[in-house]
């Protein structure tokens, strides 16, 4: 899909423009949904994609629905469908999200500017080496996937940790740490210091920005957040192929982190989600300055 600037979307799409970019829309969603949907219909949990609907809490029709960002009027009988969901008004002879609904949301679009911009003034680090997974089972009487074994066993696993430092720079991957291994990260991370240690090289940040990109709602035009969780699947696959689970039965090789030759072979494949995920999060950003200059304006 073509990347839009928020000068774009200050327009008026006719009926049939609008109506089209919708099913196309919901054609690309359905593409990555559907193998989510029959695994769900067939009662099949999948430890590595189902954290793409857990854990950001996104309904599969949610991400159907084409929204076409703050400033763009929806001309034609049929727009009267938006004005049932959250910040959708009919002004100036056509359906838009209102002013009044972005005023709302504008201490969320302000934190997600000031984190993104943070993240991207940083220089990116690559010497983690995908190693929160382990932290996260370091010493642990369970595992979060019990379904799935661990590689290693839980001895090798802790032997993996005990040999190398932990670099854990996101901090909605270390809250997940084991009480053993907090005390082994280089720094004790907290919510009120994310915005200070965020760094473009993670693969939690890079996969994150969809997590943004669904908090603005529909003040962003919905190709964008499709962008964005396409990067969030492909870095969930990254960031479990290195962890300490034996994954093989689903199809996906393990990156042996414990290993110089593993550790080169995430690194590669971090930075690689890194370059994707920079210009995502300069769109991102766009928008929220856009929607914060308009809101000033206003």
């Amino acid at each position: 899909m073509t990347a839009h600037t928020a000068s774009e979307f200050r327009t008026r799409l006719s009926e049939a423009d609008w109506l089209d970019r919708a099913a196309g829309h919901r054609r690309r969603a359905d593409g990555f949904l559907a193998p989510h949907l029959q695994r769900r219909r067939a009662g099949q949990a999948h430890p590595v994609h189902d954290f793409l609907f857990t854990y950001y809490s996104v309904r599969p029709g949610q991400l159907r629905v084409w929204h076409p960002g703050h400033g763009v009027f929806l001309d034609g009988a049929a727009a009267a469908c938006y004005l049932g969901r959250a910040g959708y008004v009919r002004r100036d002879g056509g359906v838009t999200v209102g002013g009044d609904y972005l005023h709302s949301r504008m201490s969320t679009v302000s934190f997600i500017a000031d984190l993104l911009r943070a993240t991207a003034s940083r220089p990116a680090r690559f010497n983690c080496f995908g190693m929160h997974e382990w932290a996260m089972v370091y010493r642990a009487p369970t595992v979060r996937h019990s379904g799935v074994p661990l590689r290693l066993g839980p001895d090798g696993t802790d032997a993996v940790v005990e040999s190398m430092p932990l670099r854990c720079s996101h901090f909605d991957a270390y809250r997940f740490f084991t009480e053993p291994a907090v005390d082994r990260n280089a720094q004790q991370l907290t919510r009120q210091s994310q915005i200070t240690f965020e760094q473009p090289g993670c693969v939690h940040a890079g996969m994150d920005l969809y997590k943004w990109a669904v908090k603005l709602g529909p003040l962003i035009e919905s190709g964008l957040v499709l962008d964005c969780l396409e990067l969030a699947a492909d870095a969930r696959v990254l960031d479990m192929r290195a962890s300490p689970y034996d994954l093989r039965a689903f199809g996906f090789e393990p990156i042996a982190v414990e290993t110089p030759a593993g550790r080169r072979e995430y690194t590669r494949a971090q930075e690689a989600i890194s370059a994707r995920a920079a210009p995502l999060r300069t769109r991102l950003l766009q928008h929220c300055e856009a929607l914060r200059d308009t809101a000033t304006a206003d």
